[in-house]
């Protein structure tokens, strides 16, 4: 074969060289893997420990329980979001992390940016998925420059909850 076949081709078997040395050398020896082999997450198992350390920022798990909690002080709003297409969101994905919202109620910031709102609401062209059955929006044409809560309740986003 001729030269200008080889080079190219040295070239890159030294560029697969020098990536399996650096993947060598910079990936730790347990990433991936797990009790029954290879895990498909980013996952080590030597920083299991790291992970639990890692202070808390939210006040309970699961729906129930956040219901619970946010309803000793917000009673009504959680009753009517309980009972709305909104119930079954836990209140700190919109609210923000509350673990020290009782006792410092400055601290826990509302979030009523529009881009929250888009995050579930952009209408998606995947009919085969659940995300389908949510309301979505073209956020390119639908009130552009204003914020959704100026015209929807978000604890109350059925039509009668519209503003």
């Amino acid at each position: 074969m001729k030269s200008h076949v080889w080079r190219p081709l040295y070239v890159v078997i030294a560029l697969a060289v020098a990536l399996l040395v650096f993947r060598f050398f910079y990936v730790p020896n347990d990433f991936g893997s797990g009790k029954r082999g290879f895990m498909y997450s980013y996952h080590r198992q030597s920083n299991e420990m790291e992970w639990k350390n890692q202070p808390v920022k939210y006040s309970v798990s699961g729906r129930e329980r956040m219901h619970e909690y946010c309803s000793e002080c917000h009673g009504e709003i959680v009753k009517v979001r309980s009972e709305k297409l909104h119930g079954i969101i836990p209140c700190e994905d919109c609210h923000g992390p509350a673990l020290q919202h009782p006792d410092n109620p400055e601290k826990l910031t509302i979030d009523r940016s529009r881009l929250l709102c888009l995050r579930c609401h952009t209408s998606l062209p995947y009919t085969t998925s659940e995300r389908h059955r949510i309301p979505g929006i073209d956020p390119k044409t639908h009130n552009t420059g204003l914020e959704c809560v100026k015209c929807h309740n978000p604890h109350n986003p059925s039509l009668e909850g519209m503003k």
